[in-house]
């Protein structure tokens, strides 16, 4: 896809962070804007000035880990502009802390929105863009998958979100040769971020009261909030950086979308290991100072 205008953009969590520089990448190439988040004061914000600024919004408070309200997103987006060219699979939340430590309520919130959400908007969106297809013989899609370089490394402290961002790689892998197998008119790119200035360490703010965990809070856990927040807070590789690299990855068609791409030497690092059947690779080999403040955190030193 490379002719953005007047086409029509889909984008969970789009009250903040890469979301909305997705909306204000995609308005500023005249697409018309479906945005939805569980935010509500954020999103309407987000509407009222993308609105401000031109652009034809349509903004839905959503649950992605319900299917229903994906679903419902869809019916709504269809209603009002009769199509949809483009879907980013883009909400997010996170958790940390030694892998057996996280409470059930934990799996079920990250796998709901991180997972379940991207399952909905592939299930839902993928079928309504093979419709739009069976109308108009010019179509061109592309649906665009949040995960994280945590979907291709395996980072100690942060095991939920990690099988989460996995299963979002894998998953898109799959629907790319899918849509191969179909010949269908519909893209697909997996973007794999690594620490960019977010909302996403203080994403528990949204977390539901019913998948409230009541265990009490780790040292583990709380190192690895620490952690997260120090990364994230220290990132300089923007939201809006990631958004523009993500529409160019979208013009040249590109799957996997980096935007640290010096993080991929662990990376090979990691499938190097697997290849050979060695032990998994230290993914913090190259800082180590990162795996001596989590232990000291875990064990609970300051």
């Amino acid at each position: 896809m490379k002719d953005f205008s007047g086409k029509v953009a889909v984008i969970t969590g789009a009250a903040s962070g890469l979301g909305r520089e997705f909306a204000n990448t995609a308005a500023s190439l005249g697409m018309k804007l479906v945005l939805a988040d569980v935010q509500a004061k954020a999103l309407e914000h987000a509407a009222e000035e993308l609105m401000e600024g031109g652009a034809e919004v349509l903004a839905m408070v959503c649950d992605v880990s319900k299917g229903a309200h994906v679903q419902e997103l869809a019916d709504s987006a269809i209603a009002r502009f009769h199509a949809v060219h483009l879907v980013f699979n883009n909400a997010g939340v996170g958790s940390g802390g030694l892998i057996w430590e996280n409470s059930e309520q934990d799996w079920e919130w990250v796998l709901g929105v991180n997972l379940m959400g991207v399952v909905h908007g592939v299930r839902v969106f993928t079928r309504v863009m093979l419709e739009c297809a069976q109308r108009d013989a010019d179509f061109e899609g592309h649906i665009v998958n949040t995960a994280s370089m945590a979907g291709l490394l395996t980072p100690p402290a942060m095991g939920v979100y990690n099988v989460s961002k996995h299963a979002v790689v894998a998953l898109t892998e799959t629907l790319h040769h899918d849509l191969r197998l179909v010949d269908a008119p519909i893209k697909a790119s997996v973007l794999c971020p690594y620490f960019v200035p977010t909302g996403i360490a203080q994403s528990h703010r949204n977390r539901p009261d019913e998948l409230a965990s009541h265990e009490r809070t780790t040292a583990s856990q709380m190192a690895a909030q620490m952690m997260t927040e120090k990364a994230v807070e220290s990132g300089k590789v923007t939201a809006a950086d990631v958004a523009r690299m993500t529409f160019d990855a979208i013009r040249e068609e590109r799957f996997f979308i980096y935007s640290h791409p010096q993080a991929l030497g662990a990376v090979a690092e990691r499938f190097d290991a697997i290849v050979k059947g060695a032990q998994p690779a230290d993914p913090y080999a190259a800082t180590p100072q990162v795996t001596e403040m989590l232990r000291a955190g875990v064990k609970g030193r300051r």
